[in-house]
């Protein structure tokens, strides 16, 4: 195998991986592509919580051919799974398919895992080689991994702007500063989200429902957190009500499997997560429009950076058109602290 194969077979399995990001959740989202000695691909991603992962759903297809997979190569996302759980082991699935090498993007944290997929791998005899497109795979499984990693959710923190930075109006309107894609693509985050937070202001302000409506949503609604109470009759309703702090709130959740949180409340709770530093991406929708004063309502609502030292710098991860607007993705990790 040459490194471009591997590099292009490894590409194939991210798409896999991103196109299940929404359904998977709290398992991780994996790609994996198989290739036997006489050149037939199978591929397969990782389907709903206690059906088969991606290996097993590409091996699957591979026997469905017919094919002999003695000698096969597969390339996978993430460190096949060592254990059981709802399902049986991938490691030994790949062993008992007499596969002679297996391509990974990463090492999986999670305690029942840790290298032991890979060890059971090398100890059948097969050639494993780690780290092909980590950088890229680390993105795509950021919020799975950071969950792993620290315990709490990945959080999200959903902002809307015209271009000089601004989400309302003096009067307070601000209704649709994004078009319809925007809004959409939206949703979609919405629904990668296993909860939305959002203030109790922003609750009695503009009764918001923050259902997904505009995109798929495999798993249903996320769970609605309101910081505050909500009014008996607002649409957030069934919600969690959460008075404490938004590390004690990280926490909680963290601990029942949550792997991502996407906050949606206005200014003073952005401000509250990004003071706090409890962000680890900046979702930014930008609309082709400007307030062109300083009267207009900013993003955030509080001190900011006293110097142009303190100001908060990372690494921009995309920027994507939306019909006329665009998303920002941000990640405050600088650049040179980044994986």
């Amino acid at each position: 195998m040459t490194i471009d194969l591997d590099t292009d077979r490894m590409r194939r399995a991210l798409e896999l991986s991103r196109s299940v990001r929404a359904l998977t959740p709290p398992n991780p989202w994996v790609g994996c592509v198989i290739e036997t000695t006489t050149g037939e691909v199978f591929e397969g991603a990782t389907t709903a919580v206690g059906g088969p992962h991606a290996e097993a759903v590409a091996l699957a297809a591979a026997r469905a051919a017919g094919v002999d997979l003695a000698g096969a190569t597969a390339w996978v996302t993430l460190e096949p799974c060592s254990h059981h759980g709802r399902t049986p082991p991938c490691a030994d699935a790949l062993v008992e398919a007499r596969v002679a090498r297996v391509v990974v993007a990463l090492e999986d944290p999670d305690p029942k895992v840790a290298g032991r997929g890979i060890g059971r791998l090398v100890d059948a005899g097969i050639e494993v080689l780690v780290g092909l497109m980590a950088g890229e795979a680390s993105d795509v499984l950021a919020a799975y991994l950071h969950q792993r990693r620290t315990g709490r959710p990945f959080v999200v923190l959903k902002l809307a702007a015209t271009l000089d930075g601004r989400t309302a109006a003096p009067d307070g309107t601000s209704q649709w500063i994004t078009g319809p894609a925007a809004r959409a693509d939206a949703h979609a985050l919405r629904a990668e989200s296993d909860a939305i937070v959002v203030g109790a202001g922003t609750v009695r302000a503009d009764d918001p429902s923050l259902t997904v409506r505009l995109a798929d949503a495999p798993r249903g609604d996320p769970e609605r957190v309101v910081l505050g109470s909500a009014p008996p009759q607002a649409k957030v309703h069934p919600c969690v009500e959460h008075d404490g702090s938004l590390e004690e709130l990280l926490d909680r959740l963290g601990s029942e499997g949550y792997l991502q949180v996407l906050v949606e409340g206005g200014a003073s709770v952005a401000h509250s997560f990004h003071r706090e530093g409890l962000v680890d991406r900046y979702v930014v929708y930008l609309a082709p429009a400007l307030f062109g004063g300083d009267d207009a309502r900013g993003l955030f609502a509080g001190p900011g950076a006293p110097t142009i030292d303190a100001v908060t710098r990372g690494r921009i991860l995309q920027v994507r058109a939306l019909g006329p607007d665009l998303r920002v993705d941000l990640d405050p990790t600088p650049a040179q602290e980044a994986p």
